[in-house]
Order: structure tokens, then sequence, then C-alpha cells
């Protein structure tokens, strides 16, 4: 399978590492939300704002998720990470327009 490149910045937000928790993985895995943060050793609140992606994945939570369902912390964490980088690319654009490249005069 070939690879594409993403171009950036990209035009819209990439999808919140939560939003995929809460509507393909949990549905999949036919657990309610209080048994999946049970499982994670995590409070139901806590779970809860990854799920309304109003919180990051962590590295630890990346870490439980990834166990519980059997994918490792990778994804979680590259998810997240996308999310943060387009929100900070947002808010520096600006101040990134005004930096040149070393090497260019």
């Amino acid at each position: 399978m070939a690879e594409y490149s993403v171009k950036r910045p990209l035009k819209r937000a990439p999808v919140h590492p939560g939003e995929i928790l809460r509507e393909d993985v949990l549905p999949s895995l036919e657990l309610s939300v209080s048994e999946v943060a049970r499982r994670l050793g995590v409070s139901r609140q806590q779970l809860h704002r990854v799920l309304a992606c109003t919180h990051p994945v962590t590295i630890e939570m990346a870490l439980r998720i990834g166990k519980l369902v059997g994918n490792g912390p990778g994804l979680w964490l590259r998810l997240q990470q996308a999310c943060d980088l387009w929100r900070v690319e947002q808010s520096l654009k600006d101040e990134l327009e005004e930096i040149r490249p070393a090497g260019i005069k």
C-alpha cells in the first residue's frame, strides 16, 4: 500500500482520539463507559473528558487504552499529536509566517 503525505496546514482539525474511542471502539467492545473506566483503572469522569474531546489522551491513558483494545499506545499518541500540532499551528499561524527558514536571506 502506498503512503500518502499530508499537506500542511490541514484545513480542518484532525479527529480527536476520544471521538474514535467513543464512536468506533467502545461500541465494538460492547462495554459501558463505567466498565471501560473500571478496566482502564481510571474514573468515569476522566474517561468522559477524553470521550467528550475536552481533554487529551495522555501517555498514561494511551498505554491503558492500547492495552485494553490490544493495539498498543502508539496509535493513540499519534492521533493526539496530530490534534495538538494542528491546534498549535492554528494559534501560531501569523507568527510562523514571519519565520524565515535557515539559509534563506
